[in-house]
């Protein structure tokens, strides 16, 4: 039979009050905890902190404080990423960010949801799915990011939203739920 903790580690849904999940929460939560309080000038000691906590983490990384996170370990930021004050990343399940991305103050980007019936809720049932965030993003202040959702290349989510779908590469997408109002130009020659 496949543990609560198994069905967490393949993205399946899981009671998430189970001893060994909950166990790797606390673990996230002190993890979070020594990085939030490491002097936000030396970093140097915040990066060696973020290696530790985070699955991949690529060149010129900087979050400011307070970051959050679920897990940690299913965290991949690639290179030149910067997040802004109050992230938060739910990361039951895997969160990729690619290369030059830029995330506004109190965002939240959740892998994680719940039933809509009672039943499930009670049960304390977690349901997942994968985030993708490409390359070249900016994502602005107080966006919400919700589980499954792949966000493309070259994209501003402007502040406020909430990204409940896929946004295509080259597009700005605004508002509750996020939409995209027009295409963006991709200058850059990689």
């Amino acid at each position: 039979m496949i543990t609560e903790l198994e069905k967490y580690e393949k993205g399946l849904s899981h009671c998430f009050d189970d001893e060994e999940i909950i166990a790797k929460k606390e673990n996230a939560v002190i993890e979070c905890m020594k990085y939030n309080s490491i002097d936000p000038l030396d970093s140097k000691a915040r990066y060696r902190q973020l290696k530790l906590m985070l699955a991949d983490i690529g060149e010129k990384v900087t979050i400011e404080s307070n970051f959050n996170v679920d897990n940690g370990k299913h965290i991949h930021i690639g290179d030149n990423f910067i997040g802004n004050y109050n992230l938060t990343i739910l990361d039951i399940n895997h969160v990729y960010i690619a290369d030059n991305v830029m995330i506004g103050p109190n965002t939240v980007i959740t892998t994680v949801g719940h039933p809509l019936d009672p039943k499930g809720r009670r049960e304390h049932v977690s349901i997942t799915g994968e985030v993708h965030i490409g390359s070249d993003v900016w994502i602005g202040a107080n966006v919400t990011v919700l589980p499954g959702v792949t966000i493309g290349d070259n994209v501003v989510v402007g502040a406020g939203a909430v990204v409940n779908r896929d946004i295509p590469s080259n597009s700005l997408a605004v508002g509750v739920p996020a939409k995209v109002i027009r295409k963006l130009e991709n200058n850059v020659d990689d």
